[in-house]
């Protein structure tokens, strides 16, 4: 067995037992009945539980579309190197999820880490948790999370495409979840997140999903290094109708990611849907636009970069900002994307492959900054206004928001890169490089080619 797989293997085996020993669910549990002996039990409503299990559907279908989205912009040679990481990551964090993952991320807790009462879901019933979701089941709202934590790392494969050892992707993957995905998600969503606490708002993962993965992105992007010979110049798309599928995939599993986190089947959810498709739209059409002024023709790839670049946009504001904001939030982000992409990019020479930071992160930060410009209570009273509504500190609040999860963000992804480059080496060989992830790292071909 290689060393790999064994550190992989004492790895999940030291912290299960590490974090089992370390709950007391059952005394936590005493404690708050109590405090609170004759609170009533919310109720499940069938309504919003129906609504969320397909919301749920919908999100994990995004990463099987992040793979055709990746896979038709990389070469034909590691085209299957990105579906099996895609699918990888589905397997891998699905376990940590129900693990530890969750409680590390939800459980009240302190406001750097949730606590460890849930760990393998232990206390994690099929009644409802009032202070997550006060109408659909525990296990439910969990699932609906484990679909955010899935597409979050999957998001930064398209930074290192074609360069990483698989073996030193799984382990960076499980450690990136543990020590960047869960805190950052339980200080801005999770009980005693001090984010949250100070008033962050972000609806459905601008800061917690696009800005997360965006920077890792770029940070793996700068420590694995370019592609060898002249492929980071101009990388080709091996085959444009994978990436449109991809895309198409990705826009319709988004409803399920913003509308499904009003965590209801109400009005709210509804407004959700119409500006993320709203903003989607108007992206699309700026990038084609841009593309047409810059380049002479529109171009397919442009045009559904520039929608995917939408739906990451609006993601943090969905659930505070109306259909006519979302037109500016759609028409700005692809401007921010392009120059990030055609001028910034070229400028400093990272090799970010297939544009995570200029299109996830870059449109994750202007998410969240719009949010604190055009955020309004008259769409949801629970909310905050905006800059725009009246509010100038709800936009100081995002931009405190967006700086943390950036530094922190880089500065342990850095640090976990390097560790795993240290103990297995992160970068495939030249010689495996040249002949591509597809067969060198599982013996597999995508296409057979006859002669």
């Amino acid at each position: 067995m290689k060393k790999s797989v064994l550190v992989l293997m004492l790895l999940l085996s030291l912290l299960f037992v590490v974090c089992a020993f370390a709950s007391e669910p059952e005394k936590k549990g005493e404690e708050v009945l109590a405090q609170n002996p004759i609170s009533p039990q919310p109720k499940v409503d069938t309504g919003d539980t129906a609504w969320l299990l397909v919301s749920s559907a919908l999100v994990l279908l995004m990463t099987p579309g992040l793979a055709f989205f990746y896979g038709g912009m990389v070469g034909k040679k590691n085209v299957l190197g990105i579906l099996m990481q895609c699918f990888t990551i589905m397997c891998i964090i699905s376990i940590q999820w129900i693990l530890f993952g969750y409680s590390l991320s939800f459980a009240p807790g302190k406001g750097f880490f949730g606590a460890l009462d849930w760990i393998g879901l232990k206390g994690v019933g099929l009644e409802p948790y009032k202070d997550y979701a006060a109408t659909i089941p525990h296990q439910l709202f969990t699932v609906f999370q484990l679909m955010f934590a899935i597409i979050t790392p999957a998001l930064i494969i398209g930074a290192f495409a074609e360069r990483m050892k698989f073996s030193a992707f799984v382990v960076f993957i499980i450690l990136w979840s543990i020590f960047v995905y869960d805190p950052v998600c339980h200080w801005v969503w999770g009980i005693g997140g001090w984010l949250k606490e100070m008033g962050a708002l972000d609806f459905a993962g601008g800061t917690v999903v696009h800005i997360n993965a965006g920077i890792a992105a770029l940070v793996s992007a700068i420590v694995i290094g370019k592609r060898r010979g002249d492929a980071h110049k101009a990388i080709l798309p091996h085959n444009l109708p994978f990436t449109i599928l991809g895309t198409a995939l990705l826009w319709f599993g988004w409803f399920g990611f913003n509308a499904g986190s009003a965590l209801s089947a109400n009005g709210l959810a509804v407004n959700a849907f119409v500006v993320t498709n709203t903003a989607a739209a108007a992206a699309g059409l700026m990038w084609a636009v841009l593309d047409w002024i810059f380049n002479e023709k529109p171009t397919v790839l442009g045009t559904a970069t520039g929608s995917v670049a939408g739906l990451v946009a609006i993601t943090p504001a969905a659930g505070y900002v109306s259909a006519l904001s979302a037109i500016v939030i759609g028409f700005s982000v692809s401007i921010f994307c392009f120059i990030a992409v055609t001028v910034i990019k070229p400028r400093f020479g990272y090799d970010d492959a297939l544009d995570v930071f200029g299109v996830h992160c870059i449109g994750g930060i202007w998410g969240a900054i719009a949010t604190g410009l055009f955020a309004s209570k008259g769409i949801n009273p629970d909310g905050a206004n905006g800059l725009f509504f009246g509010n100038p500190k709800q936009l100081y609040v995002q931009v405190v928001a967006v700086a943390v999860t950036i530094v922190y963000s880089f500065i342990v992804s850095f640090i976990i890169l390097k560790v795993v480059d240290i103990f297995m080496k992160i970068r495939v060989t030249d010689k495996e490089e040249t002949m591509g992830l597809d067969l060198t790292q599982h013996h597999e071909n995508a296409y057979t080619i006859i002669e």
